[in-house]
């Protein structure tokens, strides 16, 4: 592959990541939380924080990666996934990277403002 075709490809990511995660806020978020889906399932997971609901919502997609990668190694053209299907598993998985680690930098940016709030009272 080219660096410019890479470059292409790598834009065109960067852009569907951008539709993806607005698309979706419309369907998962509230207006003052982007998490609140994540924060709400807690309550009937069996995990107990928002990240944690995230991973288990992206191993879904982490495993069809997983059926991806064997279907490529056997190298049966026969067996090959789409190009969409490719796209959409590896979206889905990078979309909840994403959200993970953003509910991680929430949670050490609201940890850093209690430690500022401790240290001026």
């Amino acid at each position: 592959m080219t660096q410019e075709a890479f470059n292409i490809l790598v834009e065109q990511r960067l852009t569907k990541i951008r539709e993806t995660l607005a698309s979706k806020r419309k369907e998962y978020a509230t207006d003052t939380d982007v998490f609140h889906n994540f924060k709400a399932a807690t309550g009937i997971s069996f995990h107990d924080t928002p990240e944690q609901v995230a991973w288990e919502f992206m191993t879904k997609h982490l495993q069809s990666v997983k059926d991806i990668l064997k279907m490529v190694a056997i190298d049966d053209y026969s067996g090959y996934p789409s190009k969409e299907l490719v796209h959409e598993k590896l979206g889905d998985s990078i979309n909840y990277l994403i959200l993970i680690e953003t509910m991680l930098l929430e949670r050490i940016m609201n940890y850093e403002k209690e430690i500022v709030k401790k240290t001026i009272y």
